[in-house]
């Protein structure tokens, strides 16, 4: 049961126990007693909206940032990634594999805001090697949604 339920809120987060528990064919309060526990065991740790930000009059800008790092002795990744993650302009951040080792999503107002938060917060933290910034331009697709309507295909007419 647990399981179907995650499934629905990875299509859909915004469903209603009333909608999951018609989809699933089982009682209303089931579900709600079912979210309630993975809410509780931190399975479900929050809703989110997506918004197509290009067509807000205020977006603000968005940045993938790589971050090599210099793990520390009794903590590893793990001690420069929670002290990383408190700072207000880190959206998501991730435990990579490849050419470095975190990647911080970033939101600011502007270019120079995020600029800022690199020189002055991102590498003057002790451990951090090295940071490559790359600047979001255009979102195509988020968690399974595309952002923009498909053009139908139109075949060309043929003339006389």
């Amino acid at each position: 049961m647990k399981e179907a339920i995650i499934r629905i809120f990875r299509e859909n987060g915004c469903l209603k126990p009333s909608e999951i528990a018609a989809r699933l064919g089982c009682g209303e309060e089931i579900v709600k007693t079912q979210i309630a526990e993975l809410e509780s065991d931190k399975i479900i740790t929050g809703y989110q909206v997506l918004m197509n930000e290009a067509v807000l009059p205020q977006s603000g800008v968005m940045a993938v940032i790589e971050v090599k790092v210099r793990p520390e002795r009794e903590g590893g990744f793990d001690k420069i990634a929670k002290r990383l993650g408190k700072f207000p302009e880190v959206h998501s951040l991730y435990l990579m594999s490849g050419g470095y080792d975190l990647q911080l999503v970033i939101r600011g107002d502007s270019l120079q805001e995020i600029a800022t938060f690199v020189a002055r917060k991102l590498a003057t933290i002790d451990g951090v090697i090295s940071t490559t910034t790359h600047f979001l331009l255009k979102k195509y697709k988020e968690a399974g949604v595309l952002f923009e309507e498909e053009d139908e295909y139109e075949r060309l007419k043929v003339s006389p």
